[in-house]
Order: structure tokens, then C-alpha cells, then sequence
């Protein structure tokens, strides 16, 4: 009796609502409406301290979006050279490039931070925000190279064959032919990796980049409010990260319908 193969592919990203899963879709719709309910309710109901809160932490919102898009965007660049150098059949590229996968997937990323930031300041000391960037973006680039690398891989050989012989050599038919086709594939795992990248950015908080956690770490120490401060924080995180999911799961379908 043959056995049949079953994936399960479950990430550290958000949880995609899809028609496919109407229980999931109903969850999003009631997890979003009561975080956005419930900021409103305290918000009204208990201005001090919840509107202080909500007044406070603004540039944290806004910290914590520019680090998230300066380190996706290199860890695309990253994922990319990464991705091709898991493909090439240069022996010594690819074991670099496997090299630079295992390592760096196999250290959390909290440590890279201190590393970086801490350790590696001993000999160039790098401004916080740019020491999260820069930790952030060579921590997902491993992951980004190993989903540009099924991307790539999934793409059907007969399309490397065809643009071949049509006259493109290797270059041109990866970036002609095999990337575009491949992009379809990466797309919705990178939306997903992005909000991972997002929730996971509260993490440089612990290095003095006034990020969203960072920012309401400062009002709680300040005005003790701790319960409160931390509630609100949570209820921020949650809406950018339901609102972003939503989107993801948007460009899902938007791609299966071109893909029938």
C-alpha cells in the first residue's frame, strides 16, 4: 500500500484568513473588530491613561514600520543572492550560500541583534536603528533564500529550455523568464514573512531603537501604568498585524484567479 506525503507548512507569520477556511476568516473578522472595539472602549471610557497611551506611542508605530520596510527590502536583496547561490552549480557559491542558510537560521535572532549591536560595536560602534536593520535583514535574508529557492525551482524546466533556445543565455533566462514566472510563488510566503519580520521587530526594542514596545516601555516606567501601557501596545500590534494578513491573503487570491 502506497502512503501519501503530507506537508505541513506552518510558519512564524500571521495566520492567513481565506474563503477556503471560513472559520478562520469569521476569527479575523471578530479578532479585528474587538481589538479596534476595544481600543475605542478605552480609549473613551478611560481616557487617562488610554488616551495618553494612544498619544504616545505614534513615532513607535512609525519606528517600528521603517525598520520592518529598510530590513524586507534587503532581505529580498539577501534572499535573492541567496536563493540563486542554493541553485548554482558552482560548488564553492553553493556551499556558501548553504553555509550562510544553516548559520544564520540556526542563531535566534535576538542574539544576532546582541551581536551585532553589542559585540561587533567593540570594533565599529553602528547607530541603533541601522544595528536592527542590519541584524533583522541578514537574519530573514536565510529565509528569503530558501523562498526564492523553491520559487525558482518550482518553475518547470521546460521553460529554462525553451527561452535557452531562443537564444538567452543563463542570465537572461533567470531574469528574463525564471524570476517573473517564480515571483507568483514567492510573493504570498513573503507577505507572510513580512509580518513576521514586523511582530518580531519589537525585539529591538532591547537596544534603544524607540520603536512601538520600546515607546511603551518608556510611558510605563514612567507613569507605572503597566496593565494599561501594555494592553494597548498588544491591542496596536494585533490590528497592524490583522490588517496586514488580510492584505496577504488578498494578494493570494488576486494571484489564483490570474493563475486559472
Amino acid at each position: 500500500m502506497s502512503e501519501k506525503t503530507v506537508k505541513i507548512d506552518i510558519g512564524d507569520g500571521a495566520a492567513i484568513p481565506s474563503k477556503k477556511d471560513r472559520g478562520l476568516l469569521n476569527a479575523w473578522h471578530l479578532s479585528l473588530v474587538s481589538a479596534v472595539g476595544l481600543i475605542l472602549y478605552l480609549t473613551y471610557s478611560k481616557p487617562d491613561p488610554y488616551w495618553r497611551i494612544l498619544q504616545f506611542l505614534p513615532d513607535g508605530v512609525l519606528i517600528t514600520f521603517q525598520v520592518t520596510i529598510m530590513s524586507i527590502v534587503l532581505a529580498l536583496a539577501i534572499g535573492l543572492v541567496t536563493g540563486l547561490g542554493r541553485i548554482s552549480h558552482n560548488k564553492a557559491i553553493n556551499l556558501l550560500a548553504s553555509t550562510y542558510v544553516e548559520v544564520v537560521r540556526g542563531i535566534p535572532l535576538l542574539v544576532q541583534l546582541f551581536y551585532i549591536y553589542y559585540a561587533l560595536g567593540h570594533f565599529v560602534r553602528v547607530p541603533d536603528i541601522y544595528a536592527a536593520v542590519i541584524a533583522m535583514s541578514f537574519c530573514y535574508g536565510a529565509y528569503m533564500g530558501e523562498v526564492f529557492r523553491a520559487g525558482i525551482v518550482s518553475v518547470d524546466k521546460g521553460q529554462t529550455e525553451a527561452a535557452r533556445s531562443l537564444g538567452l543565455n543563463r542570465s537572461q533566462t533567470m531574469f528574463l523568464v525564471i524570476l517573473p514566472q517564480a515571483w507568483r510563488t514567492i510573493l504570498p510566503p513573503v507577505g507572510n514573512e513580512f509580518i513576521a519580520l514586523l511582530k518580531d521587530s519589537s525585539l529591538v526594542s532591547i537596544i534603544a531603537v524607540s520603536d512601538l514596545l520600546r515607546r511603551g516601555r518608556e510611558f510605563a516606567s514612567e507613569s507605572f501604568y503597566y496593565f494599561e501601557t501594555y494592553t494597548m501596545v498588544a491591542l496596536i500590534y494585533l490590528v497592524i498585524t490583522l490588517i496586514l494578513s488580510k492584505a496577504v491573503s488578498a494578494m493570494e487570491e488576486r494571484l489564483s484567479h490570474y493563475d486559472r
